[in-house]
């Protein structure tokens, strides 16, 4: 198979091609004249604009994604191959051995730390997981070339370690602008019980005057809770579900919102995470609402552009607070934002990762 050169492809076995890091990395790459195939869950419609994108054969069952695991390493046709799914990384790095590909490795999370916050990862299949986990940070190690979402995230030593944040990509975001007439909070990511779902419920319950858009896909764990919640709750008609999105359209709902939350617990896997959302609210001129989180707590009070609270009751009486003083809001909402104008270097971070990819490309004969 004849490769295509200054070309990049993206394998994903779980991961949908609406996911937000694969949006601003792949964003940069186009931007800086490589090209781009995406082979993902989702919708076309859902893919970076300029990227080719195929859908993934199967559906969510275990079956499909273990036999994506075992098809889509065949399928790169770039002569790089980025990889951001932890169990296709290890047949992934052999059969770009075989084809000489250079083999990027995305590591977007602490996976073996991950695992302790699922639920599902118990007995014979969280063995498995936990070997996968093992096998996927052992070959990542092993790349051209391994990004990694944060410092505190493996693998340590790597033969070419780049730590890339997920500073926000400015092309994506929506100002915040003018405050809405009727006080409204926001959430962008993931949606389950330890990234803060039922936390945000029970603030809206008790923070009456306020709208709360939620965009993301919910956990399955979780959706027998939430329609139960939704058919007995005073607040249902408040809180407002709006799925998976792209991260362009997602963004659009923080014009004129007031905040931004982030409510991750203290699970093994966040304890020393700096949640994206946190400089994409900062970005966006959103003040935040973040649980006390120790890197949460450094960044927020670096930027001026929050606080910190952790029961709904403490996160309800800064919302009222903020009602009631809009001037005091507003203040935190501009320090929020000229720290990420200021402080957050989106354009050279991102600039470091194309110059580490267009470093594996080989020259034309």
């Amino acid at each position: 198979m004849e490769l295509l050169r200054g070309h990049v492809t993206i394998l994903a076995s779980a991961d949908n091609v609406s996911d937000g890091r694969l949006h601003r990395l792949t964003n940069a790459l186009l931007k800086n004249q490589l090209t781009v195939d995406i082979w993902a869950l989702g919708n076309s419609g859902d893919a970076p604009h300029g990227a080719t994108f195929h859908r993934a054969p199967g559906g969510k069952s275990k079956f499909s994604r273990v036999l994506r695991d075992l098809t889509l390493p065949t399928k790169a046709t770039g002569e790089i191959v980025m990889v951001i799914s932890p169990d296709l990384i290890p047949l992934t790095y052999l059969i770009t051995r075989l084809r000489r590909q250079r083999l990027i490795v995305d590591v977007y999370e602490n996976y073996p730390r991950l695992l302790k916050d699922r639920a599902w990862a118990k007995g014979l299949i969280g063995f498995i997981a936990k070997a996968i986990a093992k096998a996927a940070t052992f070959f990542a190690a092993r790349a051209e070339l391994t990004t990694v979402a944060d410092i505190q995230v493996p693998p340590f030593k790597a033969r070419n370690r780049l730590v890339i944040k997920n500073l926000p990509d400015s092309s994506i975001i929506t100002l915040s602008g003018e405050l809405d007439q009727k006080p409204r909070a926001l959430y962008v990511g993931d949606v389950r019980k330890s990234r803060g779902l039922h936390k945000m419920l029970a603030v809206a319950e008790i923070a009456t005057d306020w709208n709360f858009d939620i965009v993301g896909n919910v956990s399955k764990l979780d959706l027998e809770f939430l329609e139960n919640w939704q058919k007995i709750s005073p607040a249902s008609n408040r809180v407002h579900f709006h799925g998976r999105l792209t991260p362009i359209e997602s963004w659009k709902f923080a014009k004129g919102a007031w905040v931004g939350l982030t409510l991750l617990e203290p699970t093994p896997a966040f304890i020393e995470a700096v949640p994206s959302k946190l400089y994409e609210y900062a970005a966006c001129g959103l003040a935040t609402i973040s649980t006390s989180l120790p890197r949460c707590i450094e960044l927020i009070a670096a930027s001026g552009g929050g606080a910190i609270a952790d029961s709904p009751e403490e996160i309800a009486r800064l919302l009222s607070n903020w009602q009631a003083e809009p001037s005091e809001l507003l203040k935190i909402r501009a320090s929020a934002l000229n720290w990420a104008q200021n402080e957050l270097n989106s354009e050279a971070q991102y600039g470091q990762f194309v110059a580490a990819v267009k470093s594996l490309t080989r020259p034309a004969r």
